[in-house]
């Protein structure tokens, strides 16, 4: 029976990371570092540019610079623990700190799904039903939709975090990943995890799945309303607005569903470039892909900048 307690739970976990060679540490440690620095500057850039710059105190910004904080928190999550185990002999992260981290991946990355899903809607509002779109998308329902949006995911991350918590963990605690992830930790456990994928595949697809369904059904709304306008200008004008929105939600969401829409046993180190994008990369692209595209928020940008150089 002592012996039984002894094994029932790790105090820590081992994370293996990107590359297991020593000579690969600091040049993973140097990317990884310029791409936080990028991602933590672009997205406050959108957010203070949106804030400082009246014309874009629209639905369409609001939700946008609420996308950018959520992003800032989600890489936030993830990206300093990576940087410390590139230089550290011993990566390690305590079983509180892995079941923390993964709480807030969760919570966080629905948030982002949640608000892409909410952007899609405000675009099909503003090309379906433009005559109606001011009063449908007030101020209070917008606050209502960010507010559903960043809280309801934490529910669903509370749930997989106390069923995980619930597992038994014995000898194994190497993690064959760079961060504390549902699927590689499921793996680990030497107790049933039957109640916990059967969560995964119910729950966790439906809350996965529904905000893309959403935006689907947004997008293919506002496809059809496009092409029944008359003038090639018109078509180019509409589908210039859901560009930059598109473009993030393919890179968002392919990679997800190619992560998590396997089952728990199929799992592999190949997963790690997919989690990559989603988790870290995506967060750094968003600001260029929005700025690029966006003539309102360049020139929001270019006077944000030119005043701080006055």
């Amino acid at each position: 029976m002592e012996g039984v307690n002894q094994t029932r739970f790790v105090s820590e976990f081992i994370l293996l990371g990107l590359s297991p060679r020593p000579e690969d540490q600091k040049p993973l440690f140097i990317l990884f570092l310029t791409i936080y620095l990028v991602t933590l500057t672009g997205n406050l850039l959108i957010i203070l540019a949106i804030r400082s710059d009246p014309h874009l105190h629209t639905p369409m910004y609001f939700f946008l610079s609420f996308l950018s904080l959520t992003d800032i928190c989600f890489t936030t999550t993830i990206v300093p623990k990576m940087l410390v185990n590139f230089l550290s002999e011993k990566k390690t992260i305590s079983y509180a700190g892995c079941l923390t981290q993964m709480y807030f991946l969760y919570a966080l990355g629905n948030s982002d799904s949640c608000l892409l899903a909410v952007m899609a809607f405000d675009r099909y509002v503003a090309i379906c039903n433009p005559f109606h779109y001011v009063t449908i998308m007030n101020h209070h329902r917008c606050a209502l939709l960010v507010t559903f949006s960043c809280s309801f995911p934490h529910f669903h991350s509370l749930l997989h975090t106390l069923l995980l918590n619930l597992l038994t963990f014995c000898d194994s605690n190497v993690i064959h990943h760079f961060l504390c992830d549902l699927s590689p930790l499921l793996k680990l456990s030497c107790s049933s995890t039957f109640v916990n994928e059967i969560v995964i595949v119910t729950e966790g697809a439906l809350v996965l799945v529904t905000p893309f369904l959403c935006i689907a059904f947004s997008y293919i709304r506002i496809l059809v309303t496009v092409l029944k306008i008359p003038s090639a200008a018109g078509k180019r004008k509409a589908f210039s607005t859901c560009g930059s929105h598109f473009t993030v939600v393919t890179l968002f969401y392919g990679s997800i569903f190619y992560v998590y829409l396997q089952p728990v046993s199929t799992y592999t180190v190949k997963d790690h470039i997919a989690t990559i994008v989603y988790t870290v990369l995506s967060s750094m692209l968003n600001p260029f892909i929005y700025s690029l595209r966006n003539k309102d928020l360049k020139q929001g940008l270019r006077k944000l900048i030119s005043r701080r150089h006055i």
